[in-house]
This record gives structure tokens, sequence and C-alpha cells, in this order.
């Protein structure tokens, strides 16, 4: 006989202003499961793990915890004002008969001390605090919102592993799919106010989602059949049998009824990049670059050379360096030493992961538009605003809502809006992933799938940089990068393990100062300078590149001309050809220019 449950929430409602965010959802957790709650951003799943908490009360439907439970819960925004130091706001959640030490311990392995100032925290910092006072009391039934939000891996994979351990029962919302697919015995998916429960993990549940709304579409179908039949016999049927007629409306009204108050199936997100001209075939390359902040080194003789259509990810702890070394790979932020070039033609475009860049004042409809009246122009097509927003899951009423109103999740689809609408051919996603549901997270990678430039990439999700990029850049230690082929699960295969903390740089031997490691590698010694002819094949390549450059876009125009094959088959071919040279060319050109480039930068002019 199963156990009965030690939280119960039935047929909860709940709705703000005119929409109806629960209408009549269900949440049973049993001692010991482990519950994820899924479903799309601004379903209101935050809201129905506050109304599990207690920390909101409901319009409608009851809630039940068994009597004498402990609860814990893990806010996305947790608030640790009003505390002196962090120990404070730790022990602030321990009962009388809970252990001190452990919270001392858990904080220890996620890498605080307890002496920090609430105020100085970086926002992954005050997620391990509150993710320690969630944990300390070892409660009997845990609710985690987006727990993996702003921590790095080595944090991601410990509290995988000590959830994994823990005996309470477990609710967990996140986007992680690695997380859910660890955790997860059940699912319970929060859909157009409504709860359906899938008694199987994460892994099961795509699939079983997808099916549930094809028979949805099946089932709207058949009823719009019905109606169709049903108003056909009305106009032209028999009429005398008067009773039957009125039956058949009334059957026919009926109908109706329940076709409108059906609520309608969620849609896709519909978005697409905007292309610009191609780069050239080289875009980024590295040598031997240093950076050291004080005494501390972050990025020690790195060298790397990333071609046009690389997929490339930056992964390490929090602290190591990412956001500064892709700054240095993009020239943003210049190297202490070493070389960074940038080829030719680069149209780049970058994505914050603080979302910086969105007024919270300003509305959805002023965002969309630029404050340029009621059409969007992103893309280049203008098209109404409330079209544009329906193709991205906003709802009309949403136009005038400030953009501080929305959740984070729907912030981060329109970011991603503005940042693919822009032409580009190199993206920059730092943390792309924050916030963002299942169906978003598909959906931006079938767009760097299908992006015909190159990407950036730096983030904590293990499968989205499986599925998204084609090699990685990893921090070993000491200010070390290495560059790896294939993403995340193929750089663990290759060295044998994932993403270490940096807290483990600390008990071995402190890094020497940069100017006792030993000397990086250098080239054979080289002539002191350029020779005339050297100098003259410097100064005249790009002018060359230029030629070339548009010598391929000249050709490319004809070639992408539909009817030119069926009127020129010889001359296709030809054009294909001289296509193929001109890139060649280009190619050759550019990695000439770089050699010649470097060589009259060691040689100081």
């Amino acid at each position: 006989m199963a156990a009965p449950p030690i939280l119960f929430l039935q047929d909860i409602r709940q709705g703000f202003g005119t929409t109806r965010l629960l209408d009549g959802a269900t949440l049973a957790v049993a001692p010991g499961e482990r519950l994820a709650l899924v479903g799309r951003n601004g379903s209101g799943k935050s809201t129905l793990l506050k109304i599990a908490a207690g920390l909101i009360e409901p319009e409608a439907g009851t809630r039940f915890l068994q009597p004498g439970a402990t609860l814990r819960v893990l806010d996305q925004e947790p608030d640790l004002s009003g505390f002196a130091d962090v120990m404070s706001y730790v022990k602030a959640g321990l009962g009388p008969a809970d252990d001190a030490h452990h919270a001392r311990c858990l904080l220890e392995s996620l890498g605080l001390s307890g002496a920090e100032a609430p105020a100085a925290l970086s926002g992954g910092e005050a997620r391990r605090a509150a993710l320690a006072r969630a944990l300390a009391p070892e409660p009997d039934i845990l609710l985690l919102d987006e727990p993996t939000n702003h921590l790095d891996l080595p944090a991601i994979e410990w509290l995988e592993a000590e959830l994994a351990a823990s005996s309470a029962a477990l609710v967990l919302i996140s986007h992680d799919r690695r997380f859910l697919e660890s955790l997860s015995h059940a699912m319970v998916w929060l859909d157009r106010g409504t709860t359906r429960r899938l008694e199987q993990g994460f892994g099961a549940f795509e699939a079983w989602r997808d099916q549930v709304l094809e028979e949805e579409e099946r089932d709207a179908h058949k009823l719009a059949r019905k109606i169709v039949r049903e108003e056909h016999w009305l106009r032209f049927g028999v009429t005398a049998r008067r009773k039957r007629n009125v039956r058949r409306l009334e059957n026919l009204q009926t109908l109706r009824a329940r076709r409108r108050e059906r609520t309608t199936a969620p849609g896709r997100v519909s978005m697409a990049a905007t292309k610009a001209g191609a780069s050239g075939n080289l875009v980024i390359a590295a040598e031997n670059i240093i950076k050291s902040f004080g005494d501390r080194p972050i990025i020690t003789g790195f060298s790397t050379r990333i071609m046009r259509g690389d997929r490339v990810g930056i992964l390490g702890p929090n602290g190591a360096g990412k956001t500064t070394l892709l700054n240095i790979l993009i020239g943003t932020l210049a190297p202490d030493a070493g070389e960074v070039f940038l080829g030719a033609g680069i149209e780049m475009v970058g994505l914050d992961q603080r979302r910086a860049a969105l007024d919270p004042a300003v509305t959805l409809a002023e965002a969309l538009t630029e404050g340029r009246g009621d059409m969007a122009h992103l893309g280049g097509a203008p098209r109404h605003v409330l079209g544009y927003m329906k193709d991205f899951l906003f709802t009309p009423e949403q136009a005038r809502t400030p953009l501080g109103a929305l959740s984070g999740g729907e912030r981060g689809r329109l970011m991603l809006v503005r940042a693919f609408a822009k032409p580009s051919n190199l993206l920059v996603l730092d943390e792309p992933t924050n916030d963002l549901d299942l169906e978003t997270l598909d959906l931006l990678q079938e767009l760097i799938a299908d992006y015909a430039g190159t990407v950036l990439l730096v983030s904590h999700d293990r499968d989205f940089l499986d599925r998204c990029v084609t090699s990685v850049i990893a921090f070993e230690e000491a200010g070390r990068w290495q560059e790896y082929a294939g993403g995340y699960s193929d750089m663990v295969a290759q060295r044998g393990h994932g993403v270490r903390a940096r807290a483990a740089e600390k008990k071995a031997a402190p890094a020497p100062k940069r100017e006792a490691a030993p000397p990086l590698a250098k080239p054979a010694p080289r002539k002191k300078g350029l020779g005339a002819v050297e100098r003259h094949e410097l100064k005249t390549l790009p002018a060359k590149m230029e030629k070339l450059g548009a010598e391929i876009a000249a050709l490319e125009k004809r070639i992408a001309d539909p009817a030119f094959y069926a009127r020129d088959a010889a001359g296709f071919a030809k054009a294909t050809g001289a296509l193929g040279a001109a890139q060649a060319a280009l190619q050759q050109a550019e990695s000439r220019w770089l050699e010649l480039e470097i060589l009259r930068e060691e040689s100081g002019g």
C-alpha cells in the first residue's frame, strides 16, 4: 500500500489580474519521493511551489502538510538582507534540534566560510548560501526553484550528489536536463493552469508530453469536424421532426460551448537568426595570450584558432576567468602579453548573462519596436508588434507590461529575440540558458545548429554543451586552458574528469608568480625584420583579401539565382568552380597575412 502524501495540494486556483495562472492544479508528494515540476516560463511553477511552501495563500483549493514534517524552500531570488554574515543567515533556518556543525560543513563544501557579508556576495555565492540554509536542517521535504542557476559545474555536480544521497522528499524546478534526469523519479507537468503526472523520470517526459499534445490536437480536429457535420444537417436536413431538430440544435450549441471552453494548446516559439555576410575563413587567432590580475594568473600562454562555422564552448568554475578569456578573444579586453587577431568581415552580436540591456521600466512592445510606433523592424521586415509577440509566446495583454514585471525566463526569451534579429556572423553567448524553459532551450539549440556563422558560448549546462558545441576550451589549473574536440562528455572522456572547483588549487602548492614561471616555448629565432618583398606583400594583402571577398560575394549572389542553372548549366558549373577557387585563395591570403603580421609585431615593425 502506498504511503500517504506528506504534502498535498488539491484544486489550487490562483490568478493575477485577468490571467488565470492556476486552474485546478494538484500536487501530491510522498515521503522520500523525487518529483520534477516542469512547464513553460510564466505557467505558474514558482507560484505553485510558493503555495506548497505556505508562502502564498491560494484563491481556492486546499493545502495539507503532514503534522510535524519539516519543509524548506529555495527561492529563485534568496533575500539575505538583515543578516550580519552568511553564517547568521544559514543558522536562522535551523530548528532547536538541528546541528549547526552540519551547516558549517555545507558552507565549506560550497566554497563559503560563513563570514562573508551578504551585501558583497555575487549571485552565485548568494545561491550557495541559500542552498546551505535549505539543506542544513535535513528536512522531510525540500522545494527547490531553479537551484542550478548561477552555480558553476563543480557546485552543480556536488549538489546533484548531495540530493541523490538525501532521504528528503524533493520537488524540483530546473531547466538543466542532465540534473533532472539524474534526480527525478516522477514528473508533474503544469500546463495551462492544470497538472498532469507521469510516474517516470525526466528521460521519458518529453516523448510523453508530445504524445499528449498530439492526442489533444486529434481530439480538437474530431470536434471541429463534428461541428461541421451538425451545421450541415441543421441547414439542409429534414425539418419535419421538430423535436429532433431542437435536440440536435442544443447538441450543436453544447459542442460549440465545449470548443470555446477549451484552452488552446501552447504554441511553439518561432524564431530565426538574421544572416549577415560571411566572415573570412579565419575568425579569431590567439597566440600565447597571458592575463593576470595582480599576482593571480588568469591565462598563461593560451593559443587557439577559431574558424568560420566553429561552435566553441568555454568551461570552468566560477572565478576561473571564463568571461575574461571570452572578452580577450573577441577583442573587448587586451591581454597582458600575446596577440589576438580578428578576421575580416566580422559582424558580432552578444547576449549578456545579466540582461543588462533591458530597461525594467520599458514595456514589452517598446522593447520590440525600439519605441518606434506599433511596427517591429527586427530582422529587416516590418511587422505589427502584436503578431510578432505571438511568435515568441507573449500574449497581447502583455504588450504594455513593464519588462521588470516579466519572469526571468520571459526576459531571457526577449533577449534571444533581440540578439538573433540582428545581422551577425559571430554570436557570443554568456550563460544563455539561465531561466529558459525546456521548449525555449530546444529552440536555442536548433538556432545554434542552423546558424551560418561562428558561435562562442559560456555555459554550465552539460546537456546543452553536448548538443551545441564542436569543441570546448576548459580551465585546467593556475591559469592553464586546454581545448578539447567535442562536447562536455567528450572532454570528460578525454581527460578523465569534469570541471573541478578552484578550491582544490588552494590545497596544492601555491602557484608561482609569473616572473618565476618557466618560460613559454618560443618559436625558432627569426630574423630581425621583414624584407622588402615581405613588407610589400603585407601592404598589398588587405586589398587582395578585400577584392577576393567582393568576388566571392558576387559569385554567391549569381549562384543563388534559382533560374541560373536552368538557363546556363555550363556557366553555373564554371561559377561554382570559380567560387571554390576564390574561397581557397582568400583562406591562403588570410593565413599569409597573419603569418607576416605576427613576424612584424615580433620584430617591432
